[in-house]
């Protein structure tokens, strides 16, 4: 992509009403544009980094073995009215009426639709296992959304649901989510820490937290300093094997959410020099509610002893477009953000200085530009006729990770300059094998 034709609206100024980093730094990169309160246009170097999210997400859900689908965003509030919780839910689910007079909800969450879904087709134990997730926009009106997209009013969220014949399997199914929370945000380049937490208006008796230590973060957690190191589990991982060593082994160390933090507790299991006490920002969150939406909904499947079951329901969330804000939390610093290369906007940025003065300038960032896009890199050559300090501030704060700055005073050498975006330092190399030496650093090398 060339950045002449590309928009992307920097700001100089940082906007007032932007009280964090991820709000200020996503506004002044031309990220993010609000429409109205909490509220947001997702411009196109915010879509990038939020499609790259929302991929991630996609094939951690798929290698644990759900299957996805896509609900609409609105539902039949008689759906509600089965699980009682149509008029319990609160002033945050936006009521709205047809031209027929029908009651309809813009939906906060999935737990009845996909329960009415699940009970039109499925009625025999022999086909469970089942775990349906999508990714699908969601609407809660909160009183005060605040902190950019970190709370807003609409959100891109993963949501997935699983039906199991029995506890146990149930479960299971708990922990193949589990495991796969660990890895998406680890691929992420995210430190998550799964946290006892309240189930809330899901319902329920089990729930974790996910949560990335932020300064800024909108809860006080506790947990034992172990768990922020722990290794996560790699790709070979068996989801159709015993997780349950997996879980344990961080379910036995504490780590609660301040609503579940019991502070005798903490010290008497944590010892003094592995306690941590800081804020949190809850970028997915799981739940085993058991029967509590298949009873009231008649979701039942025939099990092998002839007799219907009510099944065993569980349900799991992560916030996509919550996830950009929360990875600008944790990387960045002062002159903008710093993107983890899984989910950068675009992995490398090419930086010609006077190109278009120098001819042999122009001529070396156009084979370059060329020759990486045919190698399937996505790179963006800023061809604009503006200063290079303006360059190199603007790389720095939409935070591509690899910047290679051609100038005629390396070229007379024949060679580029390189710096990743987290170094202090540049390097040189030389031009002539610069797709290889690109190709080394974005495998991490």
């Amino acid at each position: 992509m060339r950045l002449s034709r590309y928009f992307l609206p920097i700001l100089k100024d940082t906007p007032a009403e932007a009280q964090i980093v991820s709000h200020r730094l996503m506004l002044r990169a031309g990220m993010i544009r609000q429409e109205a309160a909490g509220i947001y246009a997702w411009l196109p170097l915010g879509l990038r980094v939020m499609k790259k999210i929302e991929q991630i997400v996609r094939e951690e859900q798929n290698r644990a073995g759900a299957v996805e689908l896509l609900m609409p965003t609105l539902q039949q509030a008689d759906l509600w009215r089965e699980s009682e919780r149509y008029d319990d839910y609160g002033k945050e689910m936006l009521r709205i009426k047809d031209r027929h007079e029908r009651d309809l909800l813009y939906g906060p969450t999935n737990e009845e639709m996909v329960t009415e879904i699940f009970r039109a087709y499925v009625r025999s134990y022999k086909s469970l296992p089942l775990n349906l997730y999508h990714i699908q926009w969601k609407f809660r009106d909160e009183i005060r959304p605040r902190f950019g997209i970190m709370r807003g009013r609409e959100f891109l969220m993963k949501d997935a649901y699983s039906f199991d014949l029995d506890p146990a399997g149930a479960r299971r199914a708990y922990n193949r989510m589990f495991v796969a929370y660990l890895r998406t945000f680890a691929r992420m380049g995210l430190k998550s820490v799964p946290m006892r937490a309240d189930t809330g208006p899901i319902g329920g008796e089990l729930s974790h937290e996910f949560i990335v230590l932020a300064d800024t973060g909108e809860s006080q957690v506790y947990c034992d300093k172990t768990l922020i190191d722990m290794p996560v589990p790699d790709e070979t991982v068996d989801f159709d094997g015993d997780l349950e060593p997996l879980i344990r082994a961080r379910t036995d160390l504490y780590a609660a959410t301040e609503e579940k933090h019991d502070a005798a507790e903490f010290e008497t299991r944590v010892p003094e020099d592995r306690r941590l006490s800081a804020r949190g920002i809850e970028v997915g969150h799981i739940f085993y509610f058991g029967t509590k939406y298949s009873k009231a909904m008649k979701a039942v499947v025939a099990g092998p002893d002839g007799q219907d079951h009510f099944v065993e329901m569980g349900s799991y969330g992560i916030g996509v477009s919550r996830l950009v804000g929360a990875i600008i939390e944790a990387s960045h610093d002062e002159a903008g953000i710093i993107w983890p290369d899984a989910v950068a906007p675009f992995q490398v940025i090419l930086t010609p200085i006077n190109m278009h003065k120098s001819t042999r300038v122009a001529e070396t960032s156009e084979k370059l530009y060329r020759q990486l896009t045919a190698a399937g890199i996505e790179v963006l050559l800023d061809d604009r006729d503006v200063r290079p300090g303006v360059k190199f501030a603007e790389a720095e704060l939409i935070g591509i990770p690899h910047r290679v700055v051609i100038g005629d005073r390396g070229l007379e050498a024949g060679k580029l300059e390189y710096r990743h975006r987290r170094a202090a330092e540049s390097v040189e190399f030389a031009s002539d094998e610069a797709l290889a030496f690109l190709q080394e650093r974005l495998r991490g090398r």
